[in-house]
């Protein structure tokens, strides 16, 4: 996907934070990209259930 990007600042509580980074370390991603990736697929679910009838 190409576009712009946003620079924020979050707050995760520590046991969050550490398995986001256990499953970003399995995936071989970064935790920015592990992040990203499953917003992403959250947000696409969603698209497509406000798509259908």
């Amino acid at each position: 996907m190409n576009r712009e990007e946003t620079r924020i600042t979050l707050r995760l509580p520590a046991d969050l934070h550490a398995w986001l980074t256990a499953q970003a370390k399995a995936s071989r991603r970064s935790l920015n990209s592990e992040i990203v990736h499953r917003i992403e697929g959250e947000y696409r679910t969603a698209a497509a259930d406000n798509e259908s009838p």
